[in-house]
C-alpha cells in the first residue's frame, strides 16, 4: 500500500482487502493504541464512501468496494443514570460547581461536551413563543441547530454576562476533571463508570423512557440518520428485559 495515499486507479480489491488487514492489524491512534473497532469502520466507510462518490462523478466506471465486506462497528454500550440517580447527584456538592452544573445541564438538553464547553450567551435565547432555546453550531457535525431548553435547566447557567463569554467560564477538559467527576457521582452512592458524555446518553435514554418518541429524540440531539438514535432505544429494551429478571420465586 503506498504510504503517500492512492489515486483511485490504484484501489481495487486486493487494495481495499490490504487497508482493512492495516486497520484492523496495524493502524495506532495517537496514544499509540489500536484502532477501536469503531473507528476502523469509520475510516474504511470513508474511503468507500470516496469511492462511490468517485463513481457517481465518473471519475471510475466500477467501485471495487462493492466486492469487499466492510468492517462492522461495534454496539457501544452507553452507560447512562436513571433518574433517581441523577436527582441523587443533584442533591450533592461537587468540589468543582461548574462541572456539576454543566453535567446536569447537558443531562437536561442533550448537549455535547463540545457544545457545552464553547457555549456563549449570545446563542442562549428566549421568546414568548418558544420559551428558552439554544441557537448555536454543533462542533462535531457542523449543523445549524435550534435547541430548546427547560426553564429548570436554564436555571443552571447562572447570571447572564456579555454576549460573547462562555456560559460555564472555567470548564475544561482533563484527566483531573474526569477525577472529579467520578468523585461527585461517588458522593451520590453511584458506582458506574460515569464521564461527562454519560450526560448525553441520560437525557437520550430518559426521555425515550418517557414516553418521547424516537423521530423527536433524534431531532432534539440533532442526530443526521435515525438509526443513530436507535441505540438508545435498544439500551431501554435491554434494561427492560434485565428488569423482568429481577423477580425470581425460590419455586
Amino acid at each position: 500500500m503506498p504510504k503517500n495515499g492512492a489515486s483511485f486507479k490504484d484501489i481495487d480489491k486486493n487494495w481495499l482487502e490490504d487497508f482493512k488487514t492495516y486497520l484492523i492489524s496495524e493502524a495506532k491512534s495517537k496514544t499509540n493504541k489500536h484502532l477501536s473497532q469503531n473507528s476502523q469502520s469509520s475510516y474504511f466507510s470513508k474511503v468507500t464512501a470516496a469511492l462511490k462518490e468517485a463513481v457517481k462523478e465518473g471519475i471510475i466506471q466500477t467501485n471495487p468496494a462493492n466486492q469487499v465486506e466492510g468492517i462492522r462497528s461495534d454496539d457501544p454500550d452507553r452507560e447512562f443514570l436513571t433518574l433517581e440517580e441523577l436527582q441523587a447527584a443533584a442533591k450533592v456538592e461537587c468540589e468543582m460547581p461548574v462541572l456539576k452544573n454543566a453535567f446536569i445541564f447537558s443531562a437536561l438538553s442533550g448537549l455535547r461536551w463540545s457544545d457545552i464547553e464553547k457555549l456563549i450567551w449570545s446563542e442562549v435565547q428566549h421568546s414568548e413563543q418558544s420559551g428558552y432555546y439554544i441557537r448555536f453550531r454543533q462542533k462535531k457535525t457542523k449543523g445549524a441547530e435550534t435547541l430548546p431548553i427547560s426553564e429548570q435547566a436554564f436555571s443552571l447557567l447562572g447570571e447572564r454576562r456579555k454576549q460573547d463569554d462562555k456560559v460555564f467560564e472555567g470548564l475544561y477538559y482533563s484527566a483531573w476533571h474526569n477525577l472529579k467527576l467520578r468523585e461527585w457521582v461517588m458522593k451520590a452512592g453511584i458506582t458506574k463508570h460515569i464521564t461527562f458524555h454519560c450526560a448525553r446518553h441520560t437525557y437520550a435514554t430518559l426521555q425515550i423512557t418517557l414516553g418521547t418518541d424516537i423521530y423527536t429524540v433524534s431531532k432534539l440531539l440533532g442526530h443526521r440518520h435515525l438509526k443513530t438514535t436507535e441505540i438508545y432505544a435498544k439500551v431501554i429494551d435491554h434494561k427492560k428485559q434485565e428488569a423482568a429478571n429481577k423477580i425470581k420465586l425460590d419455586l
